[in-house]
């Protein structure tokens, strides 16, 4: 997935690399949330958030059942200060996308993730930034 760099200031990047624990917000195929804590990678060169899960978790499937549509919301917080990341997500199960997610998600949290033998990774293109006392 190529895309341009996101136009981040270095305060929002700097929050983003520290290893919290994010909110995932997904839609549910009858449209309401279901908003889960997750774990997660964010490059800011390509706008791809990451985050990895088992097929079968309904944040998964709330994303497999949006199709190009699923549209999702990730938010970091940490006190008064937070950043939410938006965008078109997809879930997959290519060793590649799988690799490079479970890659990432090491450097940053000093640990290999759970790996169930239906691990996903769920890919999100960020196109809105959203921040406060950042």
């Amino acid at each position: 997935m190529s895309r341009e760099p996101l136009e981040l200031p270095a305060t929002t990047r700097a929050f983003l690399a520290h290893p919290h624990t994010g909110i995932l917000t997904t839609l549910r195929p009858d449209g309401t949330p279901h908003v889960t804590p997750v774990r997660f990678t964010f490059d800011a060169v390509t706008g791809l958030a990451r985050v990895t899960t088992r097929a079968r978790a309904r944040k998964a499937r709330n994303v497999a059942s949006g199709g190009a549509a699923a549209r999702v919301a990730l938010c970091q917080a940490d006190g008064f200060r937070w950043v939410t990341l938006e965008g078109r997500a997809v879930a997959t199960d290519d060793p590649a996308h799988l690799a490079e997610a479970v890659h990432r998600y090491t450097v940053r949290y000093r640990a290999p993730p759970p790996a169930p033998p239906d691990l996903v990774v769920v890919e999100i293109a960020v196109d809105r930034v959203l921040s406060l006392n950042l």
